[in-house]
């Protein structure tokens, strides 16, 4: 499904010579296996249950034909005996019917061994059909697979998985065209606050980090995998110096960037030595919802990664209240570059930068859209139509991952993600 596996659309060729192809990136970066490599994994388990169960039959007989054979010479003699009372009855004594009666109870355990034969015998005929019905369907995949074995088909679907990958990587920027339908990962924690994994970091680190409330928070919860997070366990505490206003947060190669509370003041708190970095004063930036997006919560500098690196979104009084984009220096927090988008902060319901680009949705409530798209490459605008469906009704954060090309969204009290459709424009002589 879209959800689970990488996918290109369209591909054609434009009239200038350039190839035209659309992709739906998914939230894992793993292909989905196809129904075949399902069964095969499903027969494997059964043969492998098999297996176990006729070592454990195997094993159980070999000790009960132990038994039986330490009691042969038992039952020879206690047969011979019983022949001598019948033939001559008036020599059965007490003494002699007495060790009959022992040789007897010697014999008793003999009677549950036969017995587990018998439910022996029955799972060796249920084996038995298993086995019948393991090989026609083997043998059905086999001829509808053709010569390759399934070791052999492994190896190639990750081999294209791998070629996929890298096939994407050379896709790189693209333009928005689309927001599938929102995956709630978790519903926990109030009505605003933001959560995230590392926008850098490589893929094998699944980290997130969660951060409850919009203003005056002091408490990060770093969560060892998604999993973890959505069962609530294993997770460490950060206690920031300085508490966050907003929910602008973004984690970027280790460390988190957040506005500082009652102030336009940066900070670049990292993870592992526990500390802050540094902090810089964005010049003339409004803070305390001075300019927030519409639902407000002290919204009012919002920090995003994207491919090419660290975002800044404000406004100032200067713009009057237009949204500010600016690039940022990570390590130093210096602005780089600003661009003036000419669209009203309050208007926003929120934004988030993809290749450069920032979009802008136009409202934080149910029947909200992607309205706006401003392009830094060029300094242009357009007003788009995206359709972006707002489930909890209420988003107070939004925000997009490059590493896994997936958006990020707290609405109403709901970790939710949404897969992203990115159209690319990629010259013929280009190799993928």
């Amino acid at each position: 499904s879209p959800d689970e596996g990488w996918q290109v659309y369209t591909s054609a060729q434009a009239p200038d010579g350039k190839c035209l192809c659309t992709a739906v990136i998914p939230v894992q970066g793993t292909c989905s296996r196809d129904l075949r490599s399902h069964q095969l994994r499903q027969l494997m388990e059964k043969v492998q249950n098999i297996s176990q169960s006729m070592e454990v039959l195997d094993l159980r007989t070999y000790r009960d034909l132990q038994y039986v054979r330490n009691t042969e010479s038992l039952m020879k003699g206690l047969d011979s005996r019983l022949k001598v009372a019948a033939e001559s009855q008036k020599s059965l004594n007490a003494k002699s019917f007495q060790e009959l009666k022992d040789k007897m109870t010697e014999l008793l355990p003999l009677l549950p061994v036969l017995d587990q034969y018998k439910s022996d015998t029955r799972l060796i005929v249920h084996l038995k059909e298993e086995v019948r019905n393991l090989s026609g369907s083997l043998l059905a995949i086999q001829e509808e697979m053709g010569a390759y074995d399934y070791e052999e088909l492994q190896q190639r679907v990750l081999m294209l998985e791998a070629r996929l990958h890298a096939c994407m990587q050379k896709l790189g920027c693209g333009k928005l065209t689309g927001v599938s339908n929102p995956i709630t990962i978790r519903a926990s924690g109030s009505r605003f606050g933001s959560w995230m994994t590392d926008t850098m970091t490589p893929s094998a680190d699944s980290r997130v980090w969660y951060m409850d409330g919009y203003y005056k928070g002091r408490r990060v919860l770093e969560f060892r995998t998604l999993n973890d997070f959505v069962t609530g366990q294993n997770f460490v505490q950060h206690l920031l110096p300085h508490p966050w206003a907003g929910t602008g947060h973004v984690v970027f190669n280790g460390s988190l960037y957040y506005n500082k509370y009652q102030s336009n003041i940066a900070v670049k708190y990292h993870f592992r030595s526990r500390s802050v970095l540094v902090q810089r004063s964005l010049a003339g930036a409004g803070y305390n919802n001075t300019f927030p997006y519409s639902w407000g919560g002290f919204s009012d500098i919002d920090f995003m990664v994207d491919e090419s690196g660290l975002w800044a979104v404000y406004t100032t009084n200067q713009n009057a209240g237009n949204i500010v984009v600016s690039r940022v220096d990570p390590q130093t927090l210096e602005v780089l570059r600003s661009w003036d988008t000419g669209y009203p902060k309050r208007s926003a319901g929120e934004s988030f930068m993809i290749c450069g680009t920032l979009y802008v949705t136009n409202s934080h409530l149910a029947g909200a859209k992607i309205y706006f798209a401003y392009y830094t490459n060029t300094s242009s605008y357009e007003y788009t139509d995206i359709p972006f469906h707002n489930q909890y009704s209420h988003i107070s954060m939004l925000d997009y991952n490059p590493r896994e090309r997936v958006l990020y969204t707290w609405n109403n009290g709901h970790q939710v993600i949404y897969n992203v459709t990115l159209f690319h424009v990629i010259k013929t002589s280009g190799e993928l």
